[in-house]
């Protein structure tokens, strides 16, 4: 493995690798806090509540967006969330014809039990790192999160009408 491609703007082969694996376990993480869930959700279904959590109430060509799924596969995905009683479909007031999502409840349990779940585990494997080393990966990951659009889990807001 070169420690860098051939372009100057290029990541090095090596940064890529340590993402590529640092996701492998975070998602194995995020698979073993779905996997004791009572209501069985797949990781799109959880990665669909949790943009729900961060970001408020979303119409459907936002929410796909924010997925990264289809329209029509929101659709489909959020009839199946309905029925579960994790998220609903609200009439905007102004515009009957303007659909929005929203987390009910049941749905805001379950994002906090699975983070929850996952906080823990990743708890654990943080006290493997020496202190000095966790503060540059706070950076590191903070930047990750931002050129990913990630809405940091500190700026979530409890106070959505559910």
């Amino acid at each position: 493995m070169s420690p860098s491609r051939s372009g100057p703007s290029e990541l090095p082969d090596s940064v890529v690798d340590a993402v590529l694996s640092a996701s492998r376990v975070l998602v194995a993480v995020a698979a073993r806090s779905l996997s004791d869930v009572g209501e069985e959700v797949t990781l799109t279904q959880y990665r669909t509540l949790v943009v729900l959590a961060s970001r408020g109430p979303q119409n459907l060509a936002g929410l796909a967006e924010a997925v990264g799924v289809t329209p029509a596969t929101a659709t489909r995905m959020c009839d199946r969330l309905v029925r579960k009683d994790l998220i609903r479909r609200r009439e905007e007031r102004g515009d009957r014809r303007l659909l929005r999502v929203v987390l009910t409840e049941k749905g805001r349990a379950l994002v906090d039990t699975v983070t929850d779940r996952r906080r823990r585990e990743i708890e654990h494997m943080m006290s493997e790192i020496p202190p000095e080393e966790q503060v540059v990966l706070i950076q590191a990951l903070g930047r990750l999160s931002a050129a990913a659009g990630e809405v940091p889990e500190q700026d979530w807001t409890t106070g959505w009408d559910l």
